[in-house]
C-alpha cells in the first residue's frame, strides 16, 4: 500500500488536491480560459497570451518558453488546432515537462538498504515547513508498520528541536537530539548508531536551514552526509529539499542554493493550498530535473500527498471541463 492511498482512498485523496490546488487553479487557468473564449484557433495572439499568462503564474521563463515551444510545433505539425483544444495540449505537454520517478509511483515504502536503515536528510531554509514535513512522513510511516528514528540536528534553534518532538511524540517515533548549539554532524552521527541498535527501518534527519553563507552551508551538509556515511556507508540515501510553494520565483532561488551546496535528489513542495502559485511545481521540476515526492495541499498529516504529476495536472484543469457543461 503506497502512502498517498494509506489514509484515504483515491477518490476523496483527489478531493483533497484538488481543493488544495483551487486558489492556483482560479488564478492561472481561468485566465487562460478566458483568453481562449472567442477565439476560433491557436495563433500568435493567443500563444503571446498564453506565454505571459504562465510567466506570470510562477512557472518560470525557461519552462514556459518550452511549453510554448512545444506548443507551436504541434500547431505547424496538425496545421490547424481549434482553440478549444488548448485546454487538452497544455495538459498533455505540462505533464510530459514533469520529472518521472523512478520510484514507485503509488508510494514511498523506503525499504531497508542491506539490512540498514533508509536514511533521509532533509534540507531547506527556515519557515517552509522542514519540520511539519518531517513529522507528516513520519507519522505515515509509522501507521504504515515502520520503525522511524528522527535526528534533531537542526540544533541552531531551540524551537525546531522542540517542534520535532512534539512530532515524534505525535508520529510514534523516536527522536535523537541534544542540547541547541550542539555540533548537527553529532547528532546525525548518534541518530544513525541508535537506529542501527534499534533495528529502524527509515531516519529521517533535520538539518539547518541557513542561507546566509553558502560555504558554511555546504561545509556543514558535507560534514553530516560524511559521518553518516562512517555508520551506514551509502547514506543518506535521499537528500529531500522543501520548498514552500507560496514564495514562487524565491523558491527557484532556495532550489538553486541548495543544489549547488549538495546534492539533492527529490523534492517536497509545501502550503500550496495556500496560494495562487502552485505553477511553480511545474517550473522548478522542469528546470532543475529533480523528482518531486511530495506537495502539501493542507494541514492534515494526510494532505501531505505523494506527488503523481498526471493526477496534479488534471486536478488542475478539471474545474474548467466542468465549468463547460
Amino acid at each position: 500500500m503506497g502512502l498517498f492511498d494509506f489514509f484515504k482512498n483515491k477518490k476523496e485523496a483527489q478531493e483533497d488536491l484538488e481543493k488544495g490546488l483551487e486558489k492556483t487553479k482560479e488564478s492561472v487557468f481561468s485566465k487562460i480560459t478566458r483568453a481562449v473564449v472567442g477565439k476560433s484557433k491557436v495563433d500568435d495572439e493567443l500563444l503571446d497570451e498564453l506565454e505571459e499568462i504562465l510567466i506570470t503564474s510562477d512557472v518560470g521563463v525557461d519552462t514556459t518558453v518550452k511549453i510554448i515551444k512545444r506548443i507551436e510545433a504541434r500547431v505547424a505539425r496538425d496545421k490547424y488546432i481549434n482553440a478549444s483544444e488548448l485546454n487538452d495540449i497544455l495538459r498533455e505537454e505540462i505533464t510530459a515537462l514533469l520529472e518521472e520517478r523512478e520510484d514507485n509511483p503509488d508510494g514511498f515504502d523506503y525499504e531497508k538498504k542491506d539490512g540498514n536503515p533508509f536514511v533521509i536528510m532533509i534540507v531547506g531554509v527556515n519557515g517552509v515547513g522542514k519540520t511539519t514535513t518531517i513529522g507528516k512522513i513520519a507519522a505515515q510511516l509509522t501507521r504504515m508498520g515502520k520503525k522511524v528514528y528522527l535526528g534533531a540536528a537542526d540544533t541552531f534553534r531551540a524551537a525546531a528541536i522542540e517542534q520535532l518532538t512534539i512530532w515524534a511524540e505525535r508520529a510514534g517515533a523516536k527522536i535523537v537530539k541534544q542540547e541547541m548549539g550542539s555540533d548537527p554532524a553529532s547528532v546525525a552521527f548518534d541518530t544513525l548508531k541508535s537506529a542501527v541498535a534499534g533495528g529502524a527501518d527509515v531516519v529521517i534527519i533535520d538539518t539547518a536551514g541557513r542561507l546566509h553563507n553558502k560555504i558554511n552551508l555546504m561545509n556543514e551538509l558535507t560534514k553530516i552526509r560524511n559521518v553518516m556515511s562512517k555508520v551506514i556507508p551509502d547514506a543518506p540515501h535521499e537528500v529531500m529539499l522543501v520548498l514552500d510553494g507560496s514564495t514562487g520565483q524565491n523558491a527557484f532561488e532556495q532550489a538553486k542554493q541548495f543544489t549547488q551546496a549538495t546534492k539533492v535528489t527529490s523534492l517536497a513542495v509545501t502550503k500550496l493550498d495556500g496560494t495562487a502559485k502552485g505553477g511553480v511545481v511545474i517550473g522548478i521540476s522542469d528546470q532543475f530535473k529533480i523528482p518531486v515526492r511530495y506537495i502539501g495541499v493542507g494541514e492534515g498529516i494526510d494532505h501531505l500527498q505523494v506527488f503523481n504529476r498526471r493526477e496534479f495536472v488534471n486536478a488542475l484543469f478539471k474545474g474548467k471541463e466542468e465549468g463547460k457543461k
